[in-house]
């Protein structure tokens, strides 16, 4: 199984995102939270933002929606650049609708659960998903701490199905990447631990390396 580390620039120096996108070029994705202020309590950034950054990236983006009617989005994301949408199974938009959507233009689709929602939900959709994301924090803010407790949904997961990938977002370091990569996750989403390193490359490699441990 391939082992991912995705950094979030959540995390990142937004005054100098393209200087910060270069120094995490090792990393196999970029996952870019998008926040409405609705779904979660906290705002981030758009469409524009990401198609700007796709100009100057050529490292898959790995899109996370936290927004409350994601279909109403998808074509702006699609055609901003991002390469995996994710939305979640707790927004008010039809679940299979949405990820119907996303495979019509061409894209990857991933569900995300928040760490309180059961697994189960996913489940009817596994055939037509790239990726399954479990949240091991809370969603809306960065720096929290990692939910040991959730691993069992990815436990589930994996032994329902093999190939696909299962992303964690929160709280992971050089640490919890470990217990995550144990459980069956493969992606892992890394803000903090990445870009408040000295050299986010080095960490990105560490992440990695841990991961297969």
């Amino acid at each position: 199984m391939e082992f991912k580390i995705s950094p979030s620039i959540l995390a990142s120096d937004y005054a100098n995102l393209e200087r910060e996108l270069k120094s995490i070029s090792n990393s196999d994705l970029i996952h870019i939270d998008v926040m409405d202020g609705h779904f979660v309590p906290n705002i981030t950034i758009g469409a524009p933002v990401i198609k700007a950054l796709k100009k100057v990236c050529n490292i898959p983006f790995d899109v996370h929606l936290m927004i409350s009617n994601p279909i109403d989005y998808i074509d702006d994301f699609a055609s901003a650049g991002a390469d995996i949408i994710c939305f979640h199974t707790e927004s008010n938009s039809d679940i299979e609708k949405t990820v119907d959507k996303i495979l019509s233009l061409g894209k990857k689709a991933a569900l995300a659960v928040k760490p309180k929602t059961d697994i189960g939900v996913v489940l009817p959709y596994l055939d037509k998903l790239s990726m399954v994301l479990v949240m091991t924090v809370e969603p809306g803010f960065g720096g929290q701490s990692f939910m040991e407790e959730v691993m069992p949904k990815i436990e589930k997961i994996r032994e329902i199905n093999k190939e696909i990938d299962i992303e964690v977002d929160g709280g992971i370091n050089e640490e919890t990447v470990k217990i995550a990569s144990r459980a069956g996750a493969n992606v892992f989403v890394a803000g903090s631990s990445v870009f408040k390193s000295e050299v986010p490359n080095e960490m990105i490699t560490l992440l990695r390396n841990n991961a297969e441990l």
